[in-house]
């Protein structure tokens, strides 16, 4: 598997932290409109009342002809000082709001915002609230009981869940009706002289934004302007953007399943197929059971379908091998008991010392023989495994092959054959692979042990390793009669032989397989071929000897 991320891993991650992105955002967003709609409430609120304070001070006057004055302040007045609008104490004079002229006024300016005005004098009294007039701004009533505007059992149990996930931070507020407006803070300091603004919560949780504006004109104080929203106006807004990111979530939410079951479908269909499919090799449900393609995906189930084919076939031509071994082992090991048993049965059948020699040499040879064949097939049996058990380690083939060589010309043998090595293409230190050296020393020494065979007496065997670009490759030459053409590739089928110098039986068949096995799992390759000469001779080119090539994977 290729190292980094997948893009089955990118896809199942952004999907993941694309829902968990979109869910933040979302809380985020919605915070922000919240605190973003009260502070524009606020300012709007602010500009809206001074507009009306300001409509309020220059209709509210009485009569430009006719002044109220007051005569302690005419008896105040020292020689030289005069008493008019072009005095300062003008603004101290008491200018009284006229309900029936602010009505109107109040009534067109508040009435499109849906917003509650309440005007005070400079006592605090309550003069006007825009939901006492009536449909042409008159005053209805000005000590009307407000409406009891208190929550039912239900609501309340409703307002304690909601204040349970998460409690507003902002003071209550409480409606004071017809009482003296000095209750409220902020028409105290507007009363003052300053502008006031403050945002409450209800009994209801709902927010509730208050704004008071003094009413003045000439510098002097004539009263206070007090502007508040209607209960739930605030929250009805966040509920509706609640309402439209709940939509969304939904939506997306809709679209992320749908994703879901088809990223699963493609993730959990095609691996639970696998997973019957393995399930049905183990129990062999058929003669041989066959894994899903999923190849032409390029991702984890096109690697993991890919590795459990290549798993499964590896699988079956293993068991076929052994049931071919099995079968090769059967069939060799019954000739020489066969004959065994005739020469054993025929024993007490023969007269003469000559015949029970000749039939007592018989059975020495089966049983060298059956010795010879269970050793070989004892060695083959344990190969497998054991190249599978032993973890590989760098083999220097330059001291490997000549360690073998050695070994090979100082053993005695009457054939009087020399082994001779040549390196080729690179230094000694090159010669490097990657294996089992027992092993590899078992090829060579199989490979001699067949060269010496078939040379004759006094010849050699010439072994070369040289060295390519990316491998190693080691070439066995002798002098004997070369392969026949129809052998070239069944000399390394199991139990096969033929020599025809030699008695029968002297050779099991299984060194050239073994050697093949061996080099196939260090990744190599070998392969048998004649040594061509050239010749005028009219049967064709002359066979010179055979050779037997190794080609191993180089460090």
């Amino acid at each position: 598997m290729a190292q980094g991320s997948s893009s089955l891993t990118r896809r199942i991650v952004l999907l993941n932290v694309a829902g968990l992105l979109a869910l933040v955002i979302s809380i985020l967003y919605l915070s922000q409109y919240r605190a973003g709609l009260i502070d524009a409430r606020v300012q709007s609120l602010l500009v809206q009342g001074e507009i009306i304070a300001s409509a309020i001070a220059a209709s509210a006057t009485v009569e430009t002809d006719t002044i109220t004055i007051d005569p302690d302040k005419l008896l105040e007045l020292q020689t030289g000082e005069s008493y008019g609008p072009q005095d300062e104490s003008l603004s101290a004079l008491e200018f009284p709001i006229n309900l029936e002229r602010v009505a109107p006024v109040l009534r067109r300016l508040v009435q499109p915002t849906r917003t509650q005005a309440r005007i005070y004098d400079r006592d605090g009294a309550l003069q006007i609230d825009s939901r006492n007039l009536y449909g042409r701004g008159d005053v209805l009533r000005f000590d009307i009981i407000p409406p009891d505007d208190r929550p039912t059992r239900l609501e309340r149990a409703w307002i304690a869940i909601k204040g349970w996930f998460g409690r507003s931070s902002y003071p209550l507020y409480r409606d004071l009706g017809p009482a003296n407006g000095r209750g409220y803070p902020e028409v105290v300091q507007a009363l003052a002289g300053q502008k006031a603004s403050t945002v409450r919560a209800n009994e209801r949780g709902e927010i509730i934004v208050l704004v008071a504006v003094p009413i003045q004109r000439f510098r002097a104080v004539r009263g206070a302007l007090l502007l508040s929203t209607q209960g739930g106006e605030i929250d009805s807004a966040v509920a509706a953007e609640r309402l439209q990111v709940l939509t969304l979530f939904l939506a997306l939410g809709a679209v992320m399943v749908l994703l879901s079951m088809l990223l699963a479908r493609t993730i959990a269909e095609p691996v639970r197929r696998l997973a019957d499919a393995a399930e049905n090799v183990r129990r062999r449900i058929r003669s041989r059971g066959e894994i899903p393609d999923f190849t032409y995906r390029r991702d984890e189930i096109g690697e993991l379908s890919g590795a459990l084919r290549e798993m499964t076939n590896s699988l079956y031509s293993r068991i076929e091998a052994i049931e071919s071994f099995a079968a090769d082992v059967a069939h060799e090991l019954k000739n020489p008991l066969t004959s065994l048993r005739s020469a054993v049965e025929t024993m007490p059948l023969a007269k003469t010392p000559e015949s029970r020699a000749r039939l007592l040499a018989v059975i020495q040879h089966d049983v060298k023989r059956l010795d010879r064949l269970i050793s070989d097939v004892s060695d083959a049996s344990r190969l497998d495994a054991e190249l599978q058990r032993q973890d590989t380690a760098p083999v220097d083939l330059t001291r490997l092959l000549k360690t073998v060589v050695t070994v090979a010309n100082e053993v005695r043998r009457d054939d009087g054959v020399k082994i001779t090595l040549a390196f080729e293409g690179g230094a000694p230190r090159s010669f490097t692979v990657r294996g089992h050296d027992s092993r590899l020393g078992q090829v060579i020494d199989n490979l001699i042990e067949n060269a010496r065979s078939f040379s004759a007496h006094g010849g050699t065997v010439r072994i070369t390793a040289k060295r390519l670009r990316n491998a190693v490759e080691i070439t066995v030459d002798d002098d004997g009669p070369g392969i026949q053409p129809e052998a070239i590739e069944r000399i390394f089928e199991r139990f096969y032989t033929d020599r025809p110098h030699q008695g029968f039986g002297q050779n099991s068949g299984l060194g050239l397989s073994i050697s093949r096995q061996i080099v196939e799992a260090h990744g190599g390759r070998i392969r048998a071929e004649n040594r061509i000469g050239i010749s005028a001779e009219p049967d064709g080119p002359k066979v010179l000897g055979a050779r037997f090539v190794v080609r191993l994977p180089a460090l």
